[in-house]
């Protein structure tokens, strides 16, 4: 079953509630999004670490190819 944009903002807003967060839809099929996170949490992480966090607040559903999300795009930065 295909997530909707708002469960995956949902989501990431549960664990970083002060965040600017941009889910885009990026085939028009419920699969495949793109997502932009800006948090102050994000100051002094590396991007892997910050992209960790990300995926660590969906709670597993990009998990294996039984997942509900396929495919996801994240950018994560600390706001300048």
């Amino acid at each position: 079953m295909a997530m909707q944009a708002q469960e995956i903002e949902d989501l990431i807003r549960a664990e970083f509630p002060n965040a600017k967060i941009t889910i885009t839809d990026l085939a028009g099929d419920g699969n495949h999004y793109a997502a932009e996170v800006i948090d102050e949490s994000f100051k002094g992480k590396n991007r892997v670490q910050q992209q960790r966090a990300v995926y660590a607040a969906l709670k597993g559903k990009m998990d294996g190819s039984q997942g509900e999300l396929h495919a996801l795009a994240l950018t994560t930065k600390a706001p300048a």
